[in-house]
């Protein structure tokens, strides 16, 4: 074996040798280039590629290796092919190595697999040397596998694009190259295909899965007018697509980008185990030394075998990204990983209240009657006739009343309507008023005590009256209330089971609908009229006191507070500067998944420890073994990569775990806080 570790030596110092020529040859031609400043992205993209080829051939090249060196036992005749290939696998665990204690002058675990190479050399241990290679790089490989499926169903879809698409072009369907499509051309998408860009329906209705990209397995009926989304499925019906996004420009290749950029994360328990795996380098090597005169350079080497750092550098990111891709699968976008070892601390969760713990757009309730001349249904007409052209929150709440209640609404000319304080519209030859009360005072119209009482109640209750004249008398009103999202009483019970100790809101709003609903919801305290700079106060505040603070929102106003909170939460549909800032994003636009947020945090940490635990004990026993009781190198392998198996099989339990359809669902529960009716 001395010839060997000639070999192998000696081939480290010719790669290097080369190394430096070549570095020194080309070094003048970079300085001479102009725009190499400019192909920076393509040198790194080539580096990727060369990586990624690199681990498959080392891969493949150490299974060959280790099938040469079992048949060498049989056939002594192959003991220099052999040989030839376990020197070539060496080469880049050696370099690492040398790299480690010359460039960043640290015995870590690269120098000290560097070193149990030389050591298993001098044992005659080839077929174990061959063994241990194989694995590292079967562990290279895995961890690449891995890291290529961490971008989960996204990338999966878009490869599936087809390179062609139907395009509308002067009248007429052509098919394009897809490549070819840009913003303001029109697509046309039939049922069993992908909407290949992101866009408006200009024509047609269809059934849409939308599944994933918010998680949501519930189908989706859109109309003209409503936007679509790259990479969902058309499940019936025919649309016609006005692109406003397309290629990498889409919602799902900007989630893509995030999920990327995610995946390198790596938590605190990760980072401690890699800690230390360098900690216990020089512990193991000083033990190695020790070993040696005493026990003899077998047992030294199975000493030096034992360290665990290439192991827990491959169990633990796979652990991570597998729960990341989980997070995803459910509906959760992490945009900074960070967040799902954050959420294992947080104790406070703060929610805005109107487009978070309320759907933004109000209700029409209550619709209150005057007198007995006009009724429910006809008041209710006469306000979404008015109102039919408008876009505002309150006119939809109106008019989708009306749809509602199955109401014929007649046809007017714009011309008939004048808006001011309030709208006025001249309907079968009667002006009808719709406005505030301050409106009908204006325009000279008394308000009947039943309304005036209820206008009262309404300030009370947190909610607001829309009032309806009809000529000179006011007729009734319609009350126009928030709408709790259905969701949200089983969240809070979810979150109290998980840990969390106080629920509080912090809105902009006035304190008596903050109040009654903060009082309806049993939450710890609500915050209202909050200034944006205010909200972030409130968060220091509590962190000051030694709280974690998850803070949920989904507005411009909530944004400084989601930069202050330890955890920021959005959701899907709100203003774009909150999804931009924070950190989680829940994509089915609901609350539904924040439950969920907890426990593949929660699960992630335990299967970390798992792994950690997986991967550290047996290299324990296997060093006790050596030291105290002769264990051999082929009983040292046998301990620690059964063990290592076992840990990756608990790396990748999340994706049986969190498999589509499966999984922790938290049920929708109807809010009882509307009450609609007639009074």
């Amino acid at each position: 074996m001395v010839a060997g570790i000639g070999i192998l030596l000696g081939s480290v110092i010719g790669v290097n040798i080369f190394d430096y020529y070549r570095r020194r040859k080309t070094r003048p031609a970079s300085r001479a280039q102009p725009t190499e400043r400019s192909r920076g992205s393509l040198t790194r993209r080539t580096n990727i590629i060369e990586s990624k080829e690199s681990i498959n051939r080392h891969f493949t090249i150490s299974l060959i290796s280790l099938g040469l060196a079992t048949l060498t036992k049989f056939l002594p005749v192959l003991n220099p092919l052999s040989l030839a290939f376990i020197v070539y696998t060496c080469l880049p665990i050696l370099k690492r190595g040398q790299r480690q204690l010359l460039e960043r002058r640290t015995i870590g675990h690269d120098l000290l697999y560097s070193a149990y190479i030389i050591m298993a050399f001098l044992t005659r241990q080839q077929t174990y040397i061959a063994l241990g290679v194989f694995f590292y790089h079967t562990g290279a490989k895995i961890l690449a596998m891995n890291q290529a499926h961490s971008k989960p169903i996204v990338t999966h879809l878009v490869e599936q694009q087809a390179d062609k698409i139907w395009v509308v072009r002067k009248g007429v369907e052509i098919e394009v190259a897809f490549a070819g499509v840009s913003v303001g051309d029109v697509v046309v998408v039939r049922a069993g295909e992908i909407i290949p860009v992101d866009g408006v329906i200009v024509e047609g209705m269809a059934v849409i899965d939308q599944h994933t990209l918010t998680g949501e397995s519930e189908f989706i009926e859109k109309e003209k007018g409503q936007p679509v989304f790259a990479s969902t499925l058309v499940v019936g019906g025919r649309i016609q697509v006005k692109v406003t996004k397309s290629g990498n420009q889409t919602v799902i290749s900007e989630i893509e980008k995030i999920l990327r950029n995610t995946s390198a994360y790596a938590t605190s328990i990760q980072l401690k185990g890699e800690k230390w795996a360098d900690y216990i380098a020089i512990p193991i090597a000083g033990l190695t030394v020790v070993t040696l005169p005493v026990k003899g350079l077998l047992a030294a080497t199975t000493v030096i075998h034992s360290t665990f750092g290439n192991r827990l550098r491959i169990a633990a990111p796979i652990t991570t990204l597998n729960y990341l891709h989980a997070a995803f699968r459910r509906g959760i976008l992490i945009k900074d990983g960070r967040v799902i070892e954050e959420m294992n601390e947080v104790d406070t969760v703060l929610f805005d209240k109107t487009g978070t713990l309320t759907h933004e757009e109000p209700k029409a309730g209550r619709i209150v009657c005057a007198g007995d001349r006009y009724g429910a249904d006809e008041i209710l007409t006469y306000a979404a006739t008015a109102e039919h052209r408008l876009t505002h929150p309150i006119a939809r709440a109106i008019i989708n009343r009306a749809r509602e209640s199955r109401l014929d609404l007649p046809s007017i000319d714009d011309s008939s309507i004048t808006m001011g304080y309030g709208i006025t519209a001249t309907i079968a030859d009667k002006v009808v008023r719709v406005g505030s009360a301050r409106f009908m005072e204006r325009e000279g119209m008394e308000i009947p005590p039943i309304i005036a009482n209820r206008i009262e109640q309404s300030r009370v209750e947190g909610t607001s009256l829309v009032l309806v004249a009809i000529g000179r008398e006011v007729a009734g009103a319609i009350e126009i209330v928030s709408v709790l999202r259905p969701e949200v009483e089983t969240i809070l019970k979810g979150l109290r089971r998980r840990g969390v100790k106080h629920i509080s809101i912090v809105s902009g709003d006035h304190k008596n609908p903050t109040r009654r609903l903060a009082e309806s919801l049993g939450l710890d305290s609500y915050h209202y009229e909050v200034l944006p700079q205010e909200k972030a106060m409130i968060v220091e505040r509590l962190q000051q006191q030694g709280r974690k603070v998850c803070y949920v929102g989904d507005g411009i106003n909530d944004t400084i507070a989601m930069n202050t909170a330890n955890v920021s939460v959005s959701l899907r549909g709100a203003t774009t500067i909150a999804t931009d800032t924070a950190q989680v994003v829940l994509m089915d636009g609901t609350l539904t998944h924040l439950c969920d947020l907890f426990d593949i945090a929660h699960d992630l940490r335990n299967s970390l420890w798992r792994s950690l635990t997986l991967v550290t004990i047996p290299s324990v026993i296997s060093i006790g073994g050596a030291v105290f009781w002769g264990m051999t190198l082929g009983c040292s392998y046998l301990i620690i990569y059964s063990s290592f198996a076992l840990a990756l099989a608990n790396a990748m339990l999340p994706k049986l775990q969190y498999r589509e359809g499966k999984g922790r669902e938290i049920p929708r529960k109807r809010s009882s806080m509307r009450s609609d009716g007639v009074e």
